[in-house]
């Protein structure tokens, strides 16, 4: 585990500043020329720490879990748990039990609306979402209001591409059955007041899911503060290996839900005339899970709790203004997404161009942007553009790399102006 020094009860961290080193593929070149990656929104670059912890596991602990008397199985599990207890801490969630480990943040959402929303959701009913969502929270919703006969009503967002509280709270009655949004929005980078949004739908007793897949990288998460009653993000886009996520979820709900795949692992007894169900958490984990994935993703935890979360936010608020206003200067940028509390993610469309030829252009130049819808073609539309071309930053990025995204759009400008 990376050295977290304590002195006098003070946690001493490491300067963000430091993170870059710990990154191999930063090191690397992209077609001729050293890589600039400004593609964390997608995924997140992995530490060498995280690789290692992966390598190690399959070199000298790896055996199934929560099955075997022999000492290699006792050993993964131990691991195994361990992550879980680590997520359960980064998350200020009260009881490990209550973290259950998913594929990512789009089987979280699933999982939700698939048991809770059969058990509970009646017809007539409606399920709130926003402008704002990934079509990993809109496309699970639509599947089961469309089984259960439920209607969708989205949060729209003013021009700067803020959520408008006003006109969510006109929206909540009894009728509500769920509101479930991001946390931080993919495409703009937008954040938003989700322990108001919260709050206002906690007065109807309307359960909510926050989509977190994007705020775990940007600083410090409390479910607990933030009151909502399922919190989902992915191990990938938090320095963590592909294929795991979470689902947490607040230990009476998901007590009340019925189990989503069934297999093994998920049972207590088995017969052909009955099956009685595990307990939390083993109730929605059906099968071997992701072992490697899991402890992957509790030495990500690991590695990103050297950081002080203030500090982490602090520096890449830097890097958002240092990289709008060397576009600004740059002219004929259009910017999508200007709320006044926002991460570190730049949409931006260049006068003339459509974003795939700017996103080819700066990848001959070695930067790696993001240009599309973003899954999220409901925003578009709502901007009336096909896509953007998208920079977002972490930790490990610095204003050498926004340098080299501001020329490579200015190339860009003069080859297809």
């Amino acid at each position: 585990m990376p050295a977290i020094l304590k002195e006098n009860s003070a946690i001493k961290f490491r300067a963000v500043r430091e993170a870059r080193g710990d990154f191999p593929i930063l090191s690397t070149q992209m077609n001729g020329r050293p890589l600039v990656f400004l593609d964390s929104a997608a995924s997140s670059q992995k530490p060498q720490f995280v690789i290692d912890a992966i390598d190690k596991y399959y070199r000298e602990q790896n055996a199934n879990v929560h099955r075997g008397v022999y000492s290699l199985s006792q050993l993964a599990t131990d691991l195994f748990e361990q992550s879980r207890e680590k997520v359960r801490a980064f998350i200020n969630g009260q009881y490990s039990r209550e973290v259950i480990f998913v594929r990512g943040a789009t089987e979280g959402i699933n999982l939700v609306a698939q048991s809770y929303g059969r058990k509970f959701f009646k017809p007539g009913g409606t399920i709130i979402l926003s402008q704002l969502e990934h079509h990993s929270n809109i496309v699970p919703w639509q599947m089961i209001a469309e089984e259960k006969g439920l209607e969708i009503k989205v949060i729209p967002i003013n021009k700067e591409g803020e959520l408008q509280l006003d006109t969510f709270e006109q929206m909540l009655s009894e009728k509500v059955q769920m509101v479930a949004v991001n946390h931080i929005s993919n495409a703009l980078g937008t954040v938003n007041p989700v322990k108001e949004i919260v709050e206002m739908a906690h007065r109807f007793d309307v359960p909510v899911l926050i989509d977190g897949a994007q705020a775990t990288l940007h600083g410090s998460i409390d479910v607990q503060e933030i009151g909502a009653d399922f919190y989902v993000f992915s191990g990938h886009k938090m320095f963590g290996p592909t294929g795991i996520g979470v689902l947490w979820g607040k230990e009476e709900l998901l007590n009340k839900m019925p189990p989503w795949h069934g297999g093994g692992e998920m049972i207590k007894t088995v017969s052909f005339e009955k099956t009685t169900f595990n307990e939390l958490p083993f109730k929605f984990e059906a099968g071997t899970p992701n072992i490697c994935g899991s402890i992957g993703l509790g030495a990500a935890v690991d590695y990103f709790s050297q950081f002080d979360p203030k500090e982490v936010v602090a520096y890449e608020k830097e890097l958002l203004a240092y990289c709008t206003s060397g576009l600004e200067e740059v002219g004929g940028i259009r910017f999508v997404g200007t709320a006044k509390n926002k991460t570190s993610v730049v949409s931006f469309l260049l006068e003339g161009t459509h974003p795939y030829d700017v996103g080819i252009i700066l990848d001959k130049l070695g930067i790696a942007v993001r240009t599309g819808h973003h899954c999220t073609q409901p925003l578009m539309d709502h901007y009336g553009i096909p896509g953007t071309i998208r920079a977002s930053m972490a930790m490990y990025n610095n204003k050498e790399d926004i340098d080299r995204l501001i020329e490579g759009v200015r190339r860009a400008k003069m080859m297809l102006g």
